[in-house]
């Protein structure tokens, strides 16, 4: 049977952590950062850590 290949997509966006866990880029720092807050724009640009529900799904799509 072939190898599973790893999503393009996914590769880019999520990335896995020593302990297996998966982090991702949190949403809301694209646009319209000069109506944030400097408090809320520093919480949203931190990783955020899936939950083992979405986790899953994403270690499928990463061949893991």
């Amino acid at each position: 049977m072939p190898k599973q290949k790893t999503h393009s997509g996914a590769k880019k966006r999520f990335k896995i952590t020593g302990t297996g866990k998966i982090r991702k880029q949190g949403a809301g720092m694209r646009h319209n950062l000069e109506v944030k807050s400097s408090v809320q724009t520093r919480r949203l640009s931190k990783d955020k850590v899936l939950a083992p529900a979405d986790a899953k799904i994403i270690k499928k799509l990463l061949a893991r």
